[in-house]
């Protein structure tokens, strides 16, 4: 398979968080296709663990969904902090988690994974953070068992796609 040729690029948007491009390009067999895609800020998702639980905020109202949603605490990777800093600052804005609470924080993935659509491009990385039980939260928050039947009945109830692969790839690293 060889690799299309960009003919023009006639769009560049570029914002904070993503950057919209339309291209003209020329497939291997020369033939031109006009393409629209984004290119995101990474994703972070973070499954935190408090007592043999798996601890999500509660859930939240969702424009791109239009309705409430439970997810895994999560948000965007700014290149400018590291990626176990945003996983904290993911905790302490979702959870109102402190540093001093996070017993371990460990990746999923070394190089995140591809969240790759004809349209949107960006990457994923998953991590697990163990909180200390004798500093709980300061918020309100949700709670499954973090054996196999509770992680599949929160897999269940998650709308996010995202949310339920770096979930079941905690689930099959454990």
């Amino acid at each position: 398979m060889g690799i299309w040729r960009v003919r023009d690029r006639f769009l560049d948007l570029q914002t904070r968080w993503f950057t919209l491009i339309g291209e003209q390009l020329e497939t291997e067999q020369g033939e031109p296709l006009e393409y629209w895609r984004i290119e995101r800020a990474h994703s972070v998702i973070v499954v935190p663990l408090l007592a043999e639980h798996v601890i999500l905020p509660e859930p939240t109202y969702r424009p791109g969904v239009g309705q409430a949603t439970l997810d895994l605490p999560g948000g965007r990777w700014s290149q400018t902090y590291s990626l176990e800093f945003t996983a904290k600052q993911i905790l302490q804005r979702e959870l109102a988690v402190p540093d001093a609470a996070i017993v371990a924080l460990t990746r999923l993935n070394q190089v995140g994974w591809f969240v790759n659509s004809s349209f949107s491009n960006q990457r994923l990385y998953g991590f697990v953070a163990q909180l200390d039980p004798s500093h709980p939260p300061q918020t309100a928050y949700v709670s499954f068992p973090a054996d196999t039947a509770g992680v599949q009945v929160l897999a269940n109830e998650l709308c996010c796609l995202q949310c339920r692969a770096v979930l079941q790839e905690w689930q099959a690293q454990s």
